[in-house]
C-alpha cells in the first residue's frame, strides 16, 4: 500500500514519469558514485534514454531533468524559476557541476543520446547512466526505470518484487480492493479511517492532518496560479491558455443561478488550469501523475464549492480515501502511460476522485468502492498519444472530461446501495490486460494516434 506521501508528490510539469522520474534518476546516481568512492575520478556522464523517454522526451522535457538531477536539484525542491537558469548556464559552458562542486564537461550532441529503437524489457521509461574518467575509461553504468507517477526503480530493485516489500510493517495489509472493504468493514471504520489508521502507525494523527491540509493548499495553489496566467504553451503547437479567459466570464455573472447552472464549466476551468500549469513546466501535485494533475483538484474545488457543509475535514477525508484507490492501481496495474495508456493516468484519476467524493458525500465502503470501478470502467483503453510528446492536446481537456466523469461516477454510485455486477479488483485486473495488449505506439511514444494524424503546424 502507498503512503499519502509517496502517491501526492510535489514536482514540475508536464510528466512525472518523463520529468520528475529521470530528474530522480540522474540526481540517484549522482549519490550512487558518491556513496561508492567513485565521484572525484568522473570526467563524464554519458546518458542513454530508451522506449518512450526517447521518443516523446523532448517534448516531456526530460533532457532538463536530466541535466537538473545531475547538478544535484530534486523536483520537490527546486523552483520553476531556476530551471531555465540552469540549463542555460549548462549549455552556455559546456560544464555540469556534479554535488557538490564537481565540474565535469558536457556535450548535448554527444552525452545525452536518444535510443529510440531501443526497449527494455522491464519497462518503456528506461534510462541508462554511464560514468567515464579523464581517459574515457568506463568506471560505471547503472540503469534506471520511470514506472509512473514520478516512482523510480533501479536495475536491482526492479528485480524484486516492490510491491510485497513495501510497507510490510504498516498494520492492515492491504492488497486488493477486496482486502480493503474486509479490514475496514472488520474494524468498522471508514476506508479514509483505514488509511489513517496505517498512516498513524509511523506518523501523529495531527502531523498526518497537516500533510493532507498542505497537499490540497498546493492543488489550490496550483489553480490559483494556473487561472492567473495568459498567452501560449510552451512547446511548438501554439497552444493558448484558457483557464484565464474561461474565469473572466464565468465570474462576470456570479449568481447562484448561473453558478449553479455551469458548475461543469467550473470543473472544467479547475482541471484545465492546473494542467495549463503542467504543461509549461509549472509546480503541481502528482495525482497520480503529472498528466492527471487537474483531475482530483477540479473534484476538490467541486465539494467545496457545491456540496453543502463542505469543509477542510471532508477535503482530508476525499485524499485519504484516494490514497487507497491510487495504491491498489499503482499494486496490481500501472499509473504509467508508457506502460498501460492514459487510462492509468486519467483514468487512474477518475477512479480515485470518485471514490473520494463518494466518500465525502457520505458513500459506504461499498458505494465508494462502486464509485472507483465505474471511474476506471468508462475509461478502460484510453490510449496515450500526446501530440508532439507535448502534454497538451489531448491531456489538458482530457483532464477536464476526468474530473467530470468522476463526478458522475460517484452520483451514480450514491443512487444504489453498493452492490453492483463488476468489482474494483476485477476492473483494475481488466485495466493491466487492456494495457498489455494496447499496440505499444498509443502507449506514450507519440507513434500512433492523434500524435500521427494531426498535423504540427
Amino acid at each position: 500500500m502507498l503512503t499519502i506521501a509517496e502517491l501526492f508528490k510535489t514536482g514540475l510539469g508536464p510528466s512525472s514519469s518523463h520529468t520528475t522520474g529521470p530528474m530522480k534518476a540522474a540526481f540517484r546516481f549522482v549519490q550512487y558514485l558518491t556513496e561508492n568512492d567513485m565521484l572525484a575520478g568522473v570526467a563524464r556522464i554519458e546518458t542513454q534514454l530508451f522506449g518512450s523517454l526517447a521518443l516523446t522526451g523532448i517534448g516531456h522535457h526530460t533532457p532538463r531533468a536530466v541535466l537538473l538531477g545531475l547538478s544535484g536539484f530534486e523536483p520537490h525542491t527546486i523552483q520553476p524559476a531556476q530551471v531555465d537558469q540552469v540549463v542555460t548556464a549548462i549549455a552556455d559552458s559546456g560544464f555540469i557541476t556534479l554535488p557538490p562542486a564537481q565540474k565535469i564537461a558536457f556535450s548535448r550532441a554527444h552525452d545525452l543520446l536518444f535510443e529510440t529503437g531501443v526497449h527494455l524489457p522491464y519497462h518503456s521509461n528506461a534510462m541508462m547512466f554511464l560514468a567515464f574518467d579523464a581517459d574515457r575509461n568506463e568506471l560505471t553504468r547503472r540503469i534506471y526505470y520511470s514506472i509512473g507517477g514520478g516512482f523510480v526503480l533501479d536495475e536491482v530493485e526492479a528485480g524484486r518484487n516492490q510491491q510485497t516489500e513495501a510497507h510490510a510493517d504498516l498494520p492492515f495489509q492491504i492488497t486488493s480492493a477486496a482486502d480493503l472493504l474486509f479490514l475496514a468493514n472488520q474494524q468498522g471504520v471508514s476506508i479514509a479511517e483505514l488509511v489513517m489508521m496505517n498512516e498513524c502507525s509511523k506518523a501523529k494523527q495531527v502531523e498526518i492532518e497537516a500533510q493532507l491540509d498542505s497537499i490540497w493548499q498546493q492543488m489550490s495553489a496550483c489553480i490559483d496560479h494556473g487561472i492567473s496566467r495568459t498567452g501560449v504553451l510552451p512547446g511548438g503547437l501554439d497552444v493558448p491558455r484558457r483557464a484565464a479567459d474561461l474565469a473572466r466570464r464565468l465570474n462576470n455573472d456570479s449568481s447562484d443561478a448561473a453558478v449553479k447552472a455551469e458548475r461543469s464549466d467550473w470543473l472544467n476551468l479547475w482541471a484545465m488550469a492546473v494542467n495549463e500549469e503542467n504543461a509549461s513546466g509549472g509546480r503541481v501535485i502528482t495525482a497520480p501523475t503529472n498528466g492527471a494533475a487537474g483531475v482530483l483538484p477540479a473534484v476538490i474545488k467541486y465539494y467545496l464549492s457545491f456540496v453543502e457543509n463542505a469543509d477542510p475535514a471532508g477535503v482530508r477525508t476525499f485524499l485519504l480515501t484516494a490514497t487507497a484507490i491510487g495504491g491498489l492501481y499503482k499494486r496490481n496495474a500501472s499509473i504509467s502511460g508508457a506502460e498501460v495508456g492514459c487510462q492509468g493516468e486519467v483514468g487512474v484519476a477518475c477512479s480515485m476522485a470518485a471514490a473520494g467524493l463518494a466518500a465525502i458525500l457520505g458513500g459506504s465502503n461499498e458505494q465508494i468502492e462502486n464509485a472507483a470501478e465505474i471511474g476506471m470502467e468508462h475509461n478502460l483503453g484510453m490510449t496515450c498519444d500526446p501530440i508532439g510528446g507535448l502534454v497538451q492536446i489531448p491531456c489538458i481537456e482530457r483532464n477536464a472530461f476526468g474530473a467530470a466523469m468522476a463526478v458522475q461516477a460517484a452520483r451514480l454510485a450514491m443512487l444504489g446501495d453498493g452492490t453492483h455486477f463488476v468489482s474494483l479488483d476485477k476492473v483494475i485486473q481488466t485495466m493491466r490486460e487492456t494495457g498489455r495488449d494496447m499496440s505499444r505506439k498509443y502507449k506514450e511514444t507519440s507513434e500512433g494516434g492523434l500524435a500521427v494524424n494531426v498535423v504540427e503546424c
